[in-house]
């Protein structure tokens, strides 16, 4: 029998009798059966993969239509799906769990959500970003339409500071010792 390199292809191999151990024609078939069963299970996949929105890739168009959200092929694969799913948490009332779940999907960080009712204001504050998020846009949109008309909408970003620094005595030599950019510098403080 010619060797046979699919998975399937050599389980199927298994179940049939020993007669054929040495047909050549009985392992082409077996290869070929078996490379075009892994494939049918990739597609398989792929296809079930669209069904869930963490995981969606070419049917990202069909679930922005669904969700009425408009569509943005320019925007990377994952900030579309934290649209997707921004959208999908963001019905209901407009609780703090709520808005903090929305920005949360865009974040994937922590986030806390802070009510001040004497003021008619809600500050969200990025915990472990960084700076500003790259998608900030998507989620002001996407925080808005939860959010009451009436209540105003803050942010609070952390930012890396010279004071940080000067907290851990840090000299110019130490810094230019590690060969950070300006972003990477932001990251290790």
């Amino acid at each position: 029998m010619i060797p046979i390199d699919s998975v399937r292809g050599r389980k199927m191999a298994s179940y049939i009798p020993r007669i054929y151990e040495t047909s050549r024609v009985m392992g082409s078939i077996l290869q070929a059966e078996g490379e075009e069963l892994e494939r049918l299970r990739q597609a398989l996949d792929g296809t079930l993969d669209q069904f869930f929105a963490r995981r969606v890739t070419w049917g990202l168009d069909l679930w922005e239509e669904e969700l009425a959200l408009s569509p943005s092929p320019e925007q990377p694969f994952g900030e579309r799906r934290d649209r997707i799913v921004s959208r999908l948490r963001g019905t209901g009332t407009a609780t703090s769990r709520v808005i903090k779940e929305v920005s949360e999907a865009y974040d994937n960080g922590a986030i806390d959500v802070i009510e001040n009712h004497a003021e008619y204001a809600v500050t969200i504050r990025f915990v472990d970003t960084l700076g500003v998020p790259p998608n900030i846009d998507d989620l002001l949109i996407a925080v808005r339409a939860v959010l009451p008309a009436h209540l105003d909408l803050l942010y609070e970003f952390n930012y890396f500071l010279w004071g940080d620094l000067d907290a851990e005595n840090w000299t110019w030599s130490q810094l230019d010792a590690l060969n950070l950019t300006w972003d990477q510098l932001e990251v290790y403080g």
